[in-house]
This record gives structure tokens, sequence and C-alpha cells, in this order.
């Protein structure tokens, strides 16, 4: 039977230094026990008592979707790879001489796993007065993301995260700032960005008084419209908005963004709507949302956690009734322990087509499944037959060039197929849609007048010449 504490009101990290002191590691089987301690050698891995003791159920552990989601797990890795670093793991312990040796390993086998995927680190950063301003990502024209730098961690570590490669302390695989009025000054000069959306890791492991700063230099921003928060803290943390010292302090903070006529989201990570059971965090969506803000649910579809219609339509049931929106349905992406997780697209479709048949019509809100690529966010909008061949009917809800959006495309039907980079257009008509981040040939930049002089900005092509 699952617990449903709450009384947890200090928060306490589980992690690879500690989770062998856990009151309940002793009762895991020792094979579970031993893919904690190899996989997380590899793989980022935390957790706290919040997630341990009210989410997760230990009699229906390992197949508990909690534990799948913040547990490494054996087929995280590469059947020849959890041995090699088993093997050296055990080899260190008893000699530290093989330190080295089992380093070297882990970071082969992470470089192997896609740290960065669709452009992030090549085709994203902007530039300004010259220089790529790291920290930040402008991969479409509305909308800025930003990465400050103490918010580069989360209350826990969701095992199919995409940027697993901000969390193992390698410096040159992170987005992080702490550059807030640099950040202003960008979107000042940048009048066509209307969004700033502030993710990380996860910015609400910040104190409010952090937030502020770079919050605060935005609300002066005329052209911003729409100020974004991507966190999972309701989920893993929700004693952030109820409990914790700066509770009020932080919602005061939300009222004033809403006061100052930005529209605020917070980008709420649920994948199982268990995450919306205990009653701290119904009560942090409620507290929300008297602040003004708006909740919007993602997540991707993934097999161990949420790979069936009914956990969607709990999970969109239960969040609609809290007043959360449903947003997105993502595909797993093409990076780190995607071959654990990853379906074929032609059954993410049919999850999403299941349980939104299911959902009541306020639901109906949510968009997927969507695949995060390099061009773009790549809806898949069914199946379907051209003549005697049987396609994948797509189309861009965003994308590097604005001109594709919304305009549906196809692809050849492949029922093994579980990313964009798997698929091949169906005609010459099709091809354009097709820009995979090896064939990319980058973006123009011009310079627009800024507030503090010249901005080099990314450029799409439609827009010249206006």
């Amino acid at each position: 039977m699952i617990q449903r504490a709450t009384s947890i009101t200090k928060y306490r990290a589980i992690m690879r230094s500690n989770v062998e002191s856990m009151p309940w590691w002793g009762a895991l089987d020792s094979s579970l026990r031993e893919a904690v301690r190899v996989v997380s050698l590899v793989l980022p891995f935390r957790t706290n008592e919040y997630v341990c003791e009210s989410l997760i159920d230990w009699d229906r552990v390992p197949d508990d979707p909690m534990f799948q989601l913040t547990f490494p797990q054996r087929g995280m890795l590469a059947e020849e790879d959890y041995t090699r670093v088993r093997d050296l793991m055990g080899r260190a312990e008893a000699d530290p001489a093989h330190r080295a040796v089992l380093e070297a390993e882990v970071a082969r086998i992470r470089a192997r796993l896609n740290p960065h995927p669709a452009g992030q680190m090549t085709h994203n950063v902007p530039m300004l007065d010259g220089e790529p301003v790291r920290g930040m990502q402008h991969k479409y024209r509305e909308t800025v993301l930003f990465f400050p730098s103490q918010g580069q961690t989360c209350h826990a570590y969701c095992t199919f995260c995409f940027r697993w490669a901000q969390f193992i302390g390698e410096g040159d695989l992170k987005f992080a700032s702490r550059e807030a009025d640099r950040l202003a000054g960008y979107v000042r000069a940048n009048r066509r960005v209307t969004d700033v959306l502030l993710t990380g890791g996860d910015p609400m492991v910040m104190n409010t008084k952090l937030l502020e700063r770079y919050i605060e230099p935005l609300l002066s921003v005329e052209s911003l419209r729409t100020i974004r928060i991507g966190t999972k803290s309701i989920a893993y943390w929700p004693q952030r908005y109820v409990t914790d010292r700066d509770a009020d302090d932080l919602l005061r903070l939300f009222e004033r963004v809403v006061g100052a006529g930005k529209h605020l989201a917070l980008m709420g990570h649920f994948s199982h709507a268990v995450e919306l059971s205990t009653p701290i965090a119904r009560h942090a969506v409620s507290r929300i949302r008297s602040a003004g803000a708006v909740i919007r649910m993602q997540s991707p579809v993934i097999r161990h956690v949420n790979d069936d219609a009914g956990v969607w339509v709990d999970l969109w049931t239960r969040g609609t009734q809290l007043g959360c929106v449903p947003y997105y349905m993502f595909v797993e992406r093409d990076t780190g322990a995607k071959g654990y997780f990853q379906m074929p697209l032609v059954r993410c479709w049919n999850i999403f087509r299941n349980a939104y048949q299911q959902i009541p019509g306020t639901a109906r809100t949510v968009r997927g499944p969507s695949m995060s690529c390099f061009p773009g966010k790549c809806l898949i909008l069914g199946v379907s037959d051209i003549g005697r061949e049987q396609v994948f009917v797509l189309e861009f809800l965003q994308a590097r060039e604005p001109d594709l959006v919304r305009r549906p495309f196809f692809a050849k039907y492949d029922p093994k197929a579980s990313w964009y980079d798997d698929l091949c257009p169906l005609g010459p008509a099709d091809e354009p849609f097709f820009v995979h981040e090896q064939s990319a040939t980058g973006r123009g930049a011009e310079s627009v007048p800024g507030s503090s002089g010249t901005v080099p900005v990314r450029i799409d092509a439609s827009s010249r010449g206006r």
C-alpha cells in the first residue's frame, strides 16, 4: 500500500553517496542495489525523501512507475557497458589505482549518449556583442531559453531527462548564466522575442531572492509578454509553494509578474497522476493558481512509467480538475537512456489517441505526441494511407523556419521508427521538412539596434529585407 506521508517539510536529497543509509535500501533485491550503484556512475541519480515516502509504492518495486522514474535501472545502459562499468567499479574499490580507468570508461560511454540533442550546443546559442551567450538558447524566433546558473539542479532527477548532461559535473556540457541583465538586454534588443523560458535544471530550486534577480529586470521589457518557468517541483517538492521558508515571498513574486501585465506560466512536468495525489501537491497547485500563474502540464510518454492510455487519462483528468492545463505529450528524445524508455512512434501515437478519446473537452488542450527535434516541434498527426502506401502525417507546431509551421507533410511509414531522424520524406514536396543537424548550414545573423549597443541575433530567411 503506497504511503501518503506529507509531513516532510525539510528537504533531504538522496544520492549515490547516501542511498545505502536509507531504511528501505536493505529490503531491495541485490540486483536492484547493484544497478543503482553501477548506473549512477554514468547517469545522474538524485531523489529525495518526499518522493520516496509519498510517491513510491515500495510493494510494487521495481515496477512502480515513480521508482522507475527516479532510480537507475540496469537496462539504462547497454549490457556490455553495464558489465564493463561494474567490473571496473569493483577493481577501483579494491585498488584506487584503477579509478582513472573507470573514469575514462564512464566518459567514453557518456560521449556516445548524445548529451546535447537537437543542436543545443551548435545551433541554438545566440550572439551578443560578437560573442556567444552561454546560458541562453534561441531556437525559435519568439522564444528565448535561459539557464540560470543557480538553477542547474533539481529536487530529483528524472531517469529519462534529456538534459542529464547538466548534472554530471562536466562544465563544458552545461548551459548556465548568472547574467540576468544580459538576458534582459538581449530580449529588449530583439523585440520579436515575446517569451522567455527559465529552465535548467529547475529554476525553482533557487530561493525567491535569487529568482527575483532574473525575473525583475524582465518586467520592464515592453515587448515581452510571457515568462515561463520549467519545473518539476510541484511533483517532486510541492513544499516549495507551501511550507518552505520563503514560500509566501515566492507567491508574492508571482503576483508582481502578473501585476506587471505578463502572462506567468509554470511549465509543470507531470509524468504520472500519482504526482498530483498528495494533499500537499494539490495545495501547492491551489496556491500557485491563486497568485495568478497558470500551470501547464507536459511530459514524454515513456516505457516503464506511463506507456498506457489509462495513465494519461487519469493524469490529464486529475490535472484539469485542479485547474492545470494539459499542454504536451512528448516523445522521448534521442539521448541518455533512450534505449530503455523509447517506443515506436506509432505506439506513442496510439497511446495518445486512445487517451484523447477518453478525456473531457476541457482537457483536450493537450497536443501530442510531439518530437522536439532539430528543426522544431514535430507533431505526429497520425497514420494514414496515400494510394496503397501507409504514411505518417506530420506537422511542425514550432520551427526554426517559421514558414514550416502548421503545414502538413508526410513521411514513409516505418513501424520501428522511434524518432524524427528515423523517418524519410514520402516525396520531393516533403524533403524541406527533413532538415537534420548534420546537414544544416547554419543561419544568418544581422545586427539590430538595442539599448546597449548593437546585438547580433539570428534572423530567419523570411524576415530579411523587412
